[in-house]
């Protein structure tokens, strides 16, 4: 449908501010909208998986639905799981049994999906597919989403790894790089937002073994301001299509309100639907 090929997307992440993401996906579920390329980060990339196998309306039931009944967020788990999340439910029970995700389905999906994750060692973005096993798929998934600090580094491939939006929280970048040059890309913050948080070097004592990680952990508010900075001005140039919130959030990283969660759900599919037909009328598209 879009008048630019070939187009790519790209998921940011944003912890339950990805619940707007949900929204933009059923939307593009209910549209028939289709990507060949998806670049997707932290809680982009799981809620980006049920785009994957098609299932419509799975990730608001995980991010809603499945939150009011199983309270999967909470400081108790850093007791039981080293992790502020239910990682045991998130990726094991969720997925094979409560809430089973069709690996068939995503598996032939002729989309190339990549999830970014950060290389503790290196500190350099990974972007990483899986095809065929439903073990690694799920590592990657959870590796993207290990917030520093609060979750467990993920073994994948060998390597240990945390959230992808350490490294890379737009990747944009990466998406041009993939021969994408025109790309849909969906934020989880409105136009204007800017980190006011101050960067502080991380102390020798956290993350001793991994001298990069504390690096990028020290600049990471400048580093996602930049990316802002470049989303704008690719998007004033006419070189992307950004779905995003109009107005600030009044849900955070770790929000739990179910009601808070299912207007922004809401808000995600209407400003997707309002964006795409937009786009459609100014380049003279039907439906």
């Amino acid at each position: 449908m879009f008048s630019h090929t070939p187009t790519g997307l790209v998921l940011e992440g944003g912890g339950m501010r990805g619940v707007f993401t949900s929204g933009v996906l059923d939307y593009f579920m209910d549209s028939g909208i289709r990507f060949s390329y998806c670049v997707s980060v932290s809680a982009g990339a799981c809620n980006g998986l049920s785009y994957l196998s098609g299932q419509r309306g799975r990730a608001r039931r995980s991010n809603i639905d499945l939150l009011r009944e199983h309270h999967y967020i909470g400081m108790k788990y850093l007791i039981s799981q080293h992790s502020i999340l239910d990682r045991q439910l998130l990726y094991d029970d969720l997925p094979r049994t409560i809430l089973p995700y069709d690996y068939d389905a995503a598996f032939h999906n002729p989309m190339t999906y990549e999830m970014v994750t950060t290389d503790c060692l290196t500190g350099r973005p990974c972007y990483l597919s899986e095809r065929h096993s439903s073990e690694r798929l799920l590592a990657i998934a959870k590796a993207s989403s290990a917030l520093p600090f609060v979750c467990p580094m993920v073994e994948v491939d060998g390597r240990l790894m945390l959230d992808g939006g350490i490294a890379d929280s737009i990747p944009i970048e990466r998406a041009m790089a993939t021969g994408h040059p025109y790309n849909v890309v969906v934020l989880t913050r409105n136009r204007g937002y800017r980190d006011a948080s101050r960067d502080h070097n991380v102390p020798r004592f956290i993350y001793g073994n991994y001298p990069r990680l504390r690096l990028l952990l020290s600049r990471r508010h400048e580093y996602y301001n930049r990316q802002l900075d470049l989303v704008e001005r690719l998007e004033d140039e006419g070189r992307i299509l950004v779905i995003r919130p109009q107005q600030p959030l009044q849900v955070t990283r770790l929000t739990s309100d179910p009601q808070k969660l299912t207007d922004l759900y809401h808000e995600g599919y209407n400003c997707a639907r309002s964006v795409i037909q937009d786009y459609m009328r100014d380049h003279g598209l039907g439906w």
